[in-house]
């Protein structure tokens, strides 16, 4: 995609005129047109003066990178000083601006998570194997495997694995 292009389109997604960034940035409109058509080359100074206007950087208007859509399974990040009998992988790690946490939670016969207090955003499980109990405020919830729980974050919670085989867990969390 051409420079003038992908500012038009940038322009137009922050919903201003070519007046109004212009006005914004010290330009003239006449500049914009022409910057926008490709006609003329802006100086880095300017293009970063521009870019700021906008509510980006030159790093990020020149990265052709894509969001990352798929997630390896050798990329997963093991968690570390965990409970004994409690593994946890995170399943998408250094992701930009995520609104969620999503891991694989791996729990030995009786083994427990930490307990954890109150803190912003809602928590999604879906029990792969085994049986979990979820404790919320000191209430047990029994989940099965193929059984899915949900609750808000605002409250004192831990999950402990009652039965007799290994238990594993999706678990997704708002951020």
């Amino acid at each position: 995609m051409k420079l003038g292009s992908k500012l038009k389109r940038l322009r137009l997604a922050r919903g201003y005129t070519q007046e109004e960034l212009a006005d914004r940035c010290d330009l003239s409109r006449s500049f914009i047109s022409q910057l926008e058509s490709d006609k003329v080359s802006p100086s880095v100074e300017t293009l970063e003066r521009i870019l700021r206007v906008l509510g980006t950087d030159l790093k990020h208007f020149f990265s052709d990178e894509q969001k990352k859509i798929i997630f390896k399974k050798d990329e997963r990040v093991p968690v570390y000083d965990l409970p004994k009998g409690v593994s946890i992988e995170i399943l998408m790690d250094a992701v930009e601006d995520k609104e969620l946490d999503a891991k694989i939670v791996e729990l030995e016969p009786g083994a427990q998570t930490e307990q954890e207090g109150y803190h912003d955003g809602d928590e999604f499980g879906y029990v792969i194997e085994g049986s979990v109990d979820i404790y919320i405020d000191g209430k047990r919830y029994r989940a099965n495997e193929g059984d899915c729980f949900y609750y808000s974050g605002d409250c004192v919670h831990y999950m402990r694995n009652p039965g007799k085989e290994k238990a594993k867990v999706l678990w997704i969390q708002t951020i």
